[in-house]
């Protein structure tokens, strides 16, 4: 057995966000285009190193946000994603990066700053689509922050947050299939919004819509957490009835 003392390798933090909104009726992503290397002039989810060993991880977050986009991150609720660390994700050395996310409605226009060449909101679908290639592995974070955005609609009223203080039930369904990613019956739609008590509450009002019936105006309700809960279809499908 070696007498030599064992010493831990030099690992590097790291900060990274997934910022998502709506913007026409999509889910858009914020990226910034790398000003320098590795990966200079591919696109990326805003983040950094920490400055320094006292530095807290979510005023990293808020700094990097900041620098990279000119975003304040006071108002956003940002929590933590994950955690980031398989050897070879970063040129520059055994890199472990903590993710955080946030989704909030009617975030401004970015600019950027530091070492970013550009900033800007992206349509998610062109990431998914395989037509926007990201850095490192950010794909993989985004799609895990999808999933954790997609989630959060099925047991929260989040989405009426992207709605005005009185919408229909076809606006909030477009919220839906926005984040979701799918189309929705809305039919169906309209029966599971119904079964959840206190979800949604009746404006008392109706709003006329063109060559149509006039439609109920509906508020949010008391209930920030849905039960029973806005499940997702299993599948993307159009005109889809579930049991």
């Amino acid at each position: 057995m070696s007498d030599i003392p064992w010493s831990p390798p030099p690992v590097l933090l790291a900060v990274d966000l997934v910022i998502l909104t709506l913007r026409s009726a999509q889910l858009h992503v914020l990226l910034v285009e790398r000003g320098i290397d590795p990966h200079k002039g591919r696109h990326a989810l805003p983040g950094g190193f920490l400055n320094n060993a006292d530095e807290d991880l979510l005023a990293a977050a808020h700094r990097e946000l900041r620098e990279e986009a000119n975003l304040d991150a006071t108002h956003l609720h940002l929590e933590q994603l994950g955690a980031y660390g398989a050897p070879g994700r970063d040129p520059r050395g055994r890199v472990v990066s903590v993710a955080y996310l946030a989704i909030a409605p009617g975030l401004p226009e970015p600019e950027a700053g530091t070492d970013a060449a550009g900033a800007a909101w992206r349509p998610v679908r062109d990431v998914d689509s395989g037509g926007l290639e990201l850095a490192f592995d950010h794909r993989q974070i985004l799609a895990d922050g999808i999933e954790r955005a997609r989630t959060k609609l099925e047991k929260s009223a989040l989405a009426t947050a992207f709605c005005g203080e009185t919408f229909t039930i076809a606006e909030l369904q477009q919220v839906y299939e926005a984040v979701w990613g799918t189309r929705l019956d809305p039919r169906n739609f309209y029966r599971k919004i119904q079964g959840i008590p206190g979800f949604i509450v009746p404006a008392g009002s109706e709003r006329r819509t063109t060559g149509g019936r006039p439609a109920q105006l509906f508020r949010r309700g008391p209930q920030t957490v849905l039960f029973p809960p806005l499940n997702r279809p299993p599948s993307p499908s159009v005109n889809r009835t579930d049991p």
